[in-house]
């Protein structure tokens, strides 16, 4: 770990920051760019330091060298800490793919870079209980969510519902009104009207402790409470007790739907005031969907935050969530717009990306195995392609005489399992939303394709289940053993 960052009290010119923001850093971050800043130097440069930080992706100081998170694998439970490849760079996935090769690893703690110890384990059962053995919720698997940072390979943390993280014991998170700010880079492409995908400031008892005892990010389409313009998802606070998207305690028409493939999120408040940022993680800088005063509801002026932090819960552990978490930091005192600029800058210039082989519905792959699918677009008849993480050319799927859908992929012919459906032509395979969209159908068609109407639909051809997150089986046409698919 990193002791704490020295804090100058100086902000960045509005013309450095704008300079940063309109993309004069636009290659992928180089060693040299690493070793420079990182986020929550950024931050600290502008007087607000980061007190806690987060991210199974890269290193968010520039002189950052430690673990980023740790895994444990199923077949012995040994656990080893995951870190960068360099001070301050991007994670060393090659690590993780040795440690948990031929088995499957869960990621059991998420370090804080920050040097404060706030670090995120699994979450105990609160309000709602957790799934998982003695009411504890379950750990994200360490191979659900690749992406890329500068090139490099790196994996996210992939939340479905009854999946949390979560630390009831924090130093130097804001309580009581204090100013805070904080941001988050989601996958924005995977989401869902549960309740709910948080990242942020809350009740340090797992329970709902009444208005205004939470700060945190949601991100997802529930409306239950406030929802913004269009079918969402939007970035919205939840502030316990209610998400908002802006004064009103529902309806907000400058919060729009918003879903960047990387997505930057951005929740800060202070006394009677508070703002919604949001923008592409990939290019341009935030824009700003709301800044005033707090909502004009009972119990949010003042707030009463606790200052537990918690990933992919609600405050009282709602477990109905789903998402994906790249990358976050909570800081101590209110962010000035300009350094968020900065920050977005920085992390547009990290260059995340899905290495040209997952495009258009969120995290598709295959566990343990690097291979990935795609479906590039929604054209009827379009042929689903499986292709390597690595980038390497995509296969087309081969209708063969006794009814199988093949794939050669490295030499190895593949095939894809719609036992449980059939693979006659015109015969359907069955389909879930992906983003609360309503069901679609697959055809198995003669010449070999599987095809959908329309995109962000997901496909399941196990009939073993239309739960959202659902494994699909391929495996190798020899006898080898099967790898199973995760659709987000």
């Amino acid at each position: 770990m990193i002791s704490k960052p020295r804090r100058r009290r100086w902000l960045p010119t509005a013309g450095a920051a704008l300079a940063l923001a309109a993309g004069m850093v636009t290659g992928p971050v180089t060693s040299a760019q690493a070793a420079t800043q990182g986020p929550c130097d950024i931050y600290a440069a502008g007087g607000t330091p980061c007190v806690a930080a987060h991210s199974t992706t890269r290193a968010l100081y520039g002189a950052y060298s430690g673990a980023l998170y740790q895994v444990r694998r199923a077949s012995d439970s040994k656990t080893q800490d995951i870190g960068v490849l360099s001070a301050g760079g991007v994670a060393n996935a090659a690590a993780q793919d040795s440690f948990c090769a031929g088995t499957t690893c869960l990621i059991t703690v998420i370090y804080d870079q920050s040097g404060r110890n706030n670090r995120l384990t699994q979450a105990p059962p609160g309000g709602f209980q957790g799934p998982a053995a003695g009411g504890y919720d379950n750990l994200a698997n360490a191979a659900a969510a690749p992406t890329t940072v500068g090139g490099q390979k790196a994996y996210g943390v992939y939340v479905a519902p009854g999946t949390g993280y979560r630390n009831n014991n924090t130093n130097g998170v804001a309580t009581g009104d204090q100013p805070e700010g904080m941001y988050a880079i989601f996958d924005g492409t995977h989401y869902n009207g549960g309740c709910c995908f948080d990242y942020g400031n809350a009740e340090r008892n797992s329970r709902d402790n009444g208005n205004g005892t939470m700060e945190a990010i949601y991100f997802g389409n529930i409306r239950v409470w406030g929802y913004g313009a269009g079918n969402g998802p939007w970035i919205m606070a939840d502030l316990e007790n209610g998400l908002f998207s802006g004064v009103n305690q529902r309806y907000n028409a400058n919060d729009p739907s918003i879903s960047h493939r990387y997505l930057t999120a951005i929740i800060k408040g202070e006394p009677n005031h508070w703002a919604i940022r949001g923008g592409n993680a990939q290019s341009g800088d935030v824009s700003t969907f709301y800044n005033g005063v707090r909502p004009n509801v009972s119990g949010y002026n003042p707030m009463r935050k606790e200052g537990a932090i918690i990933l992919g819960t609600g405050g009282d552990n709602s477990i109905g969530s789903a998402g994906t978490f790249y990358e976050g930091v909570m800081t101590s005192g209110y962010p000035s717009d300009a350094t968020e600029s900065a920050v977005q800058a920085n992390i547009v210039a990290a260059g995340y990306g899905t290495g040209g082989s997952n495009t258009g519905t969120g995290p598709v792959h295959a566990v343990g195995a690097g291979k990935c699918l795609s479906a590039p677009n929604s054209t009827q008849g379009t042929q689903l392609q499986i292709a390597g993480c690595a980038s390497q050319a995509g296969q087309t799927w081969t209708r063969t005489a006794d009814g199988r859908l093949t794939a050669t992929l490295g030499g190895a012919t593949l095939c894809l399992d719609a036992s449980g459906q059939g693979t006659s032509a015109g015969t359907k395979a069955v389909t879930w939303p992906c983003n609360g969209q309503a069901n679609q159908q697959w055809t198995v068609n003669a010449n070999g394709t599987v095809t959908g109407v329309q995109s962000g639909l997901c496909l399941d051809v196990t009939g073993a289940s239309t739960a959202d997150g659902a494994p699909v089986e391929l495996w190798t046409c020899n006898g080898g053993s099967n790898q199973q698919w995760t659709f987000g």
